[in-house]
C-alpha cells in the first residue's frame, strides 16, 4: 500500500511576512496606567506623514493631547499619547474607543492619502460624487471682507451650506460649501462656476491703495472651485486653511511682539506673559537633525497645527516630545528636510520659525465669540454679516454649518480697528427673550456681568465698542431678518 506524504509546513511560516515587513498597525488604548488620562499607543511600519494621520484622527475626535512621545527611526513608527476627551475626562465610551482603534488601525492602509494631501494644493479633488461645490478663497483681508463674500454668493444665487474662514496678519483664507439656490444641488456648469470665481476674485481684489487702507495688497488673491468629497472632516478643512494661509504668506504679516527666550517666571501675573510664543531651532550635528523647540500657551488642536505645518513645508519628523503644564505647551521636534538634510541656513530657519509662529497664532481669536442659531434660508449668512459690518464690527473667524433645518453660525468679531468689543450680559439676555426664532449667545472671558445695582455697573473701557450699544437700535430689524421665509 502506497504511503501518502504531505508536504511539511513550518508553523512559523505565516508569521514570516510580518517579521520581515512588520505587523499591521497596532493600537493599544490603556485606561489603567494613568489616573487622570487615557494612554493611546500606536506601533506601525513607518511612512511619511503617518504622524499627521494619527494626530488628525485624534483631532477629529476633539481629544486634548496632554503629552506625546514619538519615534520613527529605523523604518518603525512608535507613538504614545496621553489624552482626555473634550470634557476633560478619560475615554470611557466603548464606542469611541472602538472607533479610535479602527481609525488608527487603518492608517497604514492609506499610504497615498497623506502624500496626496501634502503634495496637492487641492485636498478636495476626487472622482467621487459630491454633495456640494467647494469654493476656496485666499488673499489680503480687510474689515468687512467676509460680509462682502457672503453678499456676493447670495447675489449669485448660491446657498452657503457650510463655511470656515480664518483671518490672520491681514490675510484671509476661506473654504465655503455652496449649492444652487433653486435646486439645492451642486453646481456643475463650468460657465457658472467661472462666473462665480470671477465675481469673488473681483471682491477679493477690491482693496483700496495700501496708503489708504493700511493693508498689504501684494499677497496673491485666489479663488477656485473644487469638489466636496463625501466624508471630508473638519481636520481636512483646517489643514486646507493652513495651506491657504501659508500660500498667501500670512507669516510675513505684521511683526510679532518681541519674544522672550526664557519662560515666564513662576507666579507671574498678567495675560500677556501667557500669550507669548517662543520658537527656536538648533542643529544636532551628531545625528544630522534640526531640533525645533516651541513654547506657547496651551490650547486644543495645537499639536495638529504644528505637525501639519512642518509636513506641508516638506519636513520629516523623526522624533518628538510634547508636554503641557500650568497652561503652557512645550514641544520639541527632531526634523530633516525630505531630501534628508538638516536646516542649513539662517534664512531657512527663520522662515520655519515664522511659519510655526503663524500656525500657532492664526487659530487664536481674541475677539468676542457670537453664536447664532436660526431657521436656515438663502441669504441668512449675508444678512447676519451685513448687520455686524454696518455696526462697525468685523468678522475675524467664522464657522458656519447647517444642521438639518437650522443654520448654526459662530463668529469671532472685533471692531473695525481690530480692538475688542465690550459685552453687556443684560443686553444678551434681552435679545434672547425678544428673538424667539433665534438663539443668541455671546462668549468672552472678560464678559461684563450685571451688578445688583445699575448705578454700580462698570462702564465700558474707553476705546472699546459695546456690542449692546451698537445692536440695541437694530433689535427690531435684527428680528425681522431672521424670520424664515415661508
Amino acid at each position: 500500500m502506497m504511503k501518502v506524504c504531505w508536504p511539511y509546513f513550518d508553523p512559523e511560516f505565516d508569521n514570516l511576512p510580518e517579521r520581515i515587513y512588520g505587523p499591521p498597525c497596532r493600537v493599544c488604548i490603556d485606561n489603567e496606567s494613568m489616573e487622570d488620562c487615557t494612554v493611546i499607543k500606536v506601533d506601525s511600519v513607518n511612512k511619511q506623514g503617518i504622524l499627521l494621520e494619527v494626530v488628525q484622527v485624534l483631532t477629529n475626535m476633539n481629544l486634548t493631547i496632554l503629552k506625546s512621545y514619538i519615534s520613527s527611526d529605523a523604518g518603525w513608527f512608535m507613538d504614545v499619547f496621553h489624552v482626555k476627551d473634550e470634557h476633560g475626562n478619560k475615554l470611557k465610551d466603548q464606542n469611541v474607543i472602538n472607533y479610535i482603534q479602527q481609525a488608527l488601525g487603518t492608517v497604514r492602509e492609506s499610504e497615498n492619502t497623506v502624500k496626496a494631501k501634502a503634495c496637492s494644493n487641492d485636498v478636495f479633488n476626487s472622482e467621487q460624487p459630491s454633495e456640494h461645490t467647494a469654493i476656496e478663497m485666499s488673499g489680503t483681508d480687510r474689515p468687512g471682507l467676509f460680509s462682502e463674500i457672503s453678499a456676493a454668493l447670495a447675489d449669485l444665487h448660491c446657498n452657503v451650506v457650510e463655511a470656515h474662514a480664518w483671518s490672520h496678519n491681514a490675510r484671509l483664507a476661506c473654504v465655503a460649501y455652496i449649492s444652487d439656490q433653486s435646486t439645492d444641488t451642486p453646481i456643475y456648469d463650468p460657465h457658472r462656476l467661472a462666473t462665480i470665481e470671477d465675481h469673488l476674485t473681483t471682491v477679493l481684489r477690491a482693496t483700496t491703495t495700501p496708503i489708504q487702507s493700511g493693508f498689504d495688497t501684494t499677497s496673491p488673491q485666489e479663488v477656485k472651485t473644487a469638489e466636496f468629497v463625501e466624508g471630508t472632516n473638519m481636520a481636512d478643512v483646517e489643514r486646507r486653511l493652513h495651506q491657504l494661509m501659508l500660500s498667501v504668506g500670512d507669516f510675513d504679516g505684521p511683526p510679532f511682539e518681541p519674544m522672550s527666550t526664557s519662560p515666564p517666571p513662576p507666579g507671574s501675573d498678567g495675560d500677556e506673559e501667557g500669550r507669548k510664543t517662543v520658537v527656536s531651532i538648533e542643529n544636532c550635528h551628531e545625528k544630522w537633525y534640526s531640533i525645533v523647540s516651541i513654547e506657547c500657551k496651551d490650547r486644543p488642536r495645537l499639536m495638529f497645527d504644528t505637525v501639519c505645518t512642518l509636513i506641508d513645508m516638506e519636513y520629516v519628523i523623526f522624533h518628538a516630545a510634547i508636554t503641557s503644564r500650568e497652561g503652557r505647551s512645550f514641544q520639541e521636534y527632531f526634523i530633516r528636510h525630505v531630501d534628508g538634510y538638516a536646516l542649513s541656513t539662517e534664512g531657512e530657519k527663520d522662515r520655519v520659525i515664522k511659519c510655526l509662529e503663524a500656525a500657532i497664532e492664526r487659530r487664536v481669536c481674541e475677539g468676542v465669540r457670537v453664536e447664532l442659531s436660526a431657521e436656515n434660508r438663502v441669504g441668512l449668512l449675508s444678512d447676519i454679516t451685513r448687520l455686524l459690518r454696518e455696526n462697525g464690527l468685523t468678522v475675524v473667524r467664522a464657522d458656519v454649518e447647517t444642521q438639518g433645518e437650522k443654520a448654526v453660525n459662530a463668529f469671532y468679531v472685533r471692531d473695525i480697528s481690530g480692538n475688542e468689543v465690550d459685552v453687556d450680559m443684560d443686553f444678551v439676555e434681552s435679545v434672547k427673550k425678544e428673538m424667539d426664532v433665534i438663539d443668541l449667545e455671546v462668549k468672552n472671558d472678560t464678559i461684563r456681568r450685571p451688578r445688583a445695582s445699575s448705578s454700580s455697573s462698570p462702564r465700558p473701557s474707553p476705546g472699546l465698542f459695546s456690542l449692546g450699544d451698537v445692536l440695541k437700535s437694530q433689535i427690531e430689524r435684527f428680528s425681522h431678518n431672521f424670520i424664515p421665509i415661508k
